[in-house]
Parts: structure tokens; sequence; C-alpha cells
């Protein structure tokens, strides 16, 4: 498996965008195509739905190399022996929580990414021991509705201040924007619905790779 920095392309398995798709063979695909990371999203679904598919993902993206992220459950990635859990802001510091070693249970091979939409919350992520930060949303997206986009000053403002973590740009990321989101200091990108919602999966994720390469 590469390390985080090596990582480019983080994908998702978004039930928001599955449209009756099964998730696991969306994942294989999302492998197939080159995807570094796949988080598995699932806002709409009960905890035992997505545990059920964790069980099921960590073996296939394990023997692909690829980083299963867990949105949310903490408790679920664990379990699974997940490499990574992602949690927002209100997830973390609004429960009062000042550093992932607080969550984390001795010998948990789980590591945290956090979301971050300003310089301010990045910098606490940064503090609080996050693995990764994601930096956006970029541009307006369905998947975070009513959330204002940062825009290229955060992505420009994360290539000059966050040089010691991973960081991905998210948000509204397609193939129509991804070189101005690389010319501002990009090296890492987020997508969602520009690859869930593309005919060929693989074949989209394939499309990132190459431009990323």
């Amino acid at each position: 498996m590469k390390s985080l920095d090596e990582c480019q392309l983080y994908t998702f398995v978004d039930s928001a965008y599955l449209a009756g798709r099964d998730p696991i063979e969306i994942a294989r695909q999302l492998c197939d195509g080159g995807a570094d990371l796949i988080q598995l999203r699932a806002k709409d679904w009960p905890m035992e739905q997505i545990e059920a598919v964790t069980a099921e993902l960590a073996p296939l993206t394990r023997d692909a190399g690829v980083w299963l992220v867990v949105n949310d459950y903490l408790a679920i990635a664990d379990k699974y022996q997940a490499p990574l859990c992602h949690l927002g802001q209100e997830d973390f510091f609004d429960r009062g929580h000042t550093h992932v070693s607080e969550l984390l249970r001795p010998g948990s091979p789980v590591r945290i990414g956090m979301s971050t939409h300003d310089p301010d919350q990045a910098k606490r992520s940064v503090s609080a021991g996050a693995a990764y930060v994601a930096i956006g949303p970029v541009y307006a997206t369905a998947t975070k509705p009513g959330r204002e986009p940062v825009r290229l000053d955060y992505v420009r403002w994360a290539k000059a201040n966050v040089d010691h973590l991973p960081w991905f740009a998210i948000g509204g990321i397609h193939l129509g924007n991804l070189d101005d989101v690389l010319a501002a200091g990009a090296q890492r990108i987020c997508v969602v619905s520009a690859i869930l919602n593309a005919a060929n999966v693989a074949k989209a994720c394939e499309a990132f790779k190459n431009r990323l390469a």
C-alpha cells in the first residue's frame, strides 16, 4: 500500500450517488481504475448496513492496496481494521475533542482524517494529529448542500502552509476544472460525483489518474 504522501486520487462509495448499484461492485471498479483511497460515505444508511458493507470492503481494498476510509464511524473502522476514519469538524472539535489520541484505543491501527473549510480549521486539525486534511469545498457541490465554496484561495493557502501533512482538495472537482485546481497547488484530490455519475466508473478513475500523473 502506498503511503498517504504518495496517494493522489481519493474516491468514494457514496450512497447518495449509487443509484441502485452494488456498493461492492462500485468499489471494485474504483480499485480497477486506480483509486488510491476509497471512502464509504452513507449518511442515509443505518449503522448496521454501514458495518455490513465495511466488512466486505475491508478485504477487497486491502487486497488491492487501496486505503479504506470509513466516514463518521470510528468503531466500525477499528473493528474491521480499516486504516482510516474521516470526521468533520462538528464530529470532533464540536464534541470537545482536542487530539485524535483521545478517540483511539491503545494499539488501534486506525488514523483519522478531517474535513476543513478554512485556514483556522486546517491549523487546528493538523495540531490535533490528523493523518490528512481535506481542503474545501473548492467549488459548490451537491455533496455539501448549503456550504459556501472556498474557491482556489484556500487551495493556494494550503500549498503554502500545509507542507508536512497530506492534504486533498475536495468539492465540485471535475476534469474541466482540474487544471485550475492543480495550478493552485493541489497534488491530491477527492472526487465524488464526477466519477460516480460516469457511465464507466473505472474509466473515469483512469482519466483523473492520468491527468494527475
